[in-house]
């Protein structure tokens, strides 16, 4: 039976990735070669963790398969039918990803069955649906992050479309404004999207001038900013609008944010740690090349209008911070230790991964004695057959895990 094991993960390299973060926490060569997007940590079958035993590494998929029940732990592996229900990452986005939503788990089922039935690849360009699961996630900051989530208040929406006087929207505003609510937010986000190239561009270029002017005259508000930033990367894109649309979030180091299915959302700029479900189940709306179903896209979109809160957190003991989610699959913690803090675990758990941001530390297993030292960027994954462990030293680490 093992016990806590260092971990071997899968960097994706993605064009909208850092050069800097995901190698600077690693402890390896600034600036990296190619852009390093996310650091997978998990059992996705598209990029398993290894999990470094003695001289050997064996997928945590595999080490899952062939004893469930001891690397999860009895009701997780009943649950969750022998699987790992969550994916966790180090997310570093160097530019924009694109505009996107997630479905919920019927949505999901049902399209994954569907496109299966239609015989579209697994890998193929246009497929929607990768799996049949849906994809809740936690997005925690570890710098500045900016980020783009969910349809602002109507009013608000109406108020930013109504400085920027661009003509080409003007029946499009006088309608949203006689139908309001999330029926008419629907129709117009449907008439923008549904535009031809030519309109879609001549908008966009109305919107970038407004925002360029708003910024000459003094006018910081970061809104123009990202308007300027995304039209310069994907000139005539109807994306570039989002930030007038979408609610614009900067978290602040340590603060995190939950993206529900059908909240269309985007990642900006800047590092943090990403806990979801275990699914690759993406449908794109702009600032992107990859595939764009606008159909099936405005079929799984929750339009309802409304300010983002932050993830309300609970503090059980001190130095531990757990980021409250209605999520079933997975629940974010961090952990810090000091010198005369350190933590000991639970009891009754399941597996655990993570991975320290800032110092370094110990792990002891309390009932076999072994220990393992971590620094920053170090990942571990330890088995739910742990009974207990206690963290000492100067550090601070992000856990994933299971929430009973």
């Amino acid at each position: 039976m093992i016990g806590i094991c260092r971990m071997k993960n899968t960097i994706q390299e993605y064009a909208w990735g850092s050069k800097t973060a995901i190698p600077e926490l690693l402890g390896e060569p600034s600036p990296s070669r190619s852009p390093q997007a996310e650091l997978w940590m998990g059992a996705h079958h598209k990029a398993p963790s290894l999990i470094i035993i003695g001289e050997r590494t064996v997928s945590l998929l595999e080490l899952i398969r062939q004893d469930p029940v001891s690397i999860l732990g009895k009701l997780v592996a009943e649950k969750f039918s022998g699987r790992l229900p969550f994916l966790f990452k180090v997310l570093a986005a160097g530019r924009p990803l694109s505009i996107q939503a997630h479905p919920n788990l019927k949505q999901a089922k049902e399209g994954f069955k569907r496109e299966n039935e239609q015989g579209i690849p697994l890998d193929a360009f246009n497929r929607n649906y990768r799996d049949g699961n849906h994809k809740p996630e936690i997005i925690s900051a570890l710098t500045d992050f900016w980020a783009l989530n969910g349809f602002r208040p109507l009013d608000t929406i109406l108020e930013l479309l109504g400085r920027m006087q661009c003509r080409s929207l003007k029946g499009e505003m006088k309608r949203l404004r006689t139908d309001a609510g999330d029926r008419g937010l629907q129709k117009f986000f449907h008439s923008l999207i549904t535009r031809t190239d030519d309109d879609k561009s001549r908008l966009v270029d109305e919107a970038a001038a407004y925002a360029a002017a708003a910024f000459k005259k003094g006018d910081n508000n970061p809104v123009w900013k990202w308007i300027l930033k995304l039209n310069k990367r994907y000139p005539g894109d109807i994306g570039v609008l989002c930030p007038v649309l979408l609610n614009l979030v900067c978290l602040k180091p340590g603060e995190s944010m939950f993206l529900q299915a059908g909240k269309m959302h985007a990642y900006l700029e800047g590092a943090g740690i990403e806990l979801m479900a275990n699914s690759d189940n993406v449908l794109r709306g702009g600032l992107t090349p990859k595939h764009i179903d606008v159909r099936e896209l405005l079929k799984i979109l929750d339009f309802s209008g409304g300010k983002i809160e932050l993830s309300p957190q609970e503090n059980p003991v001190p130095g531990v911070k757990v980021y409250i989610t209605p999520a079933e699959e997975f629940e974010l913690t961090e952990i810090t230790v000091a010198s005369t803090q350190d933590y000991t675990s639970g009891r009754d758990r399941s597996i655990e991964l993570m991975i320290c941001v800032h110092g370094e530390a110990v792990v002891v297993d309390s009932e076999k004695k072994g220990e393992l030292s971590i620094v920053r960027g170090t990942s571990i994954m330890i088995p739910a057959s742990v009974k207990e462990y206690i963290i000492r030293g100067n550090a601070r680490i992000y856990r994933a895990s299971v929430p009973f």
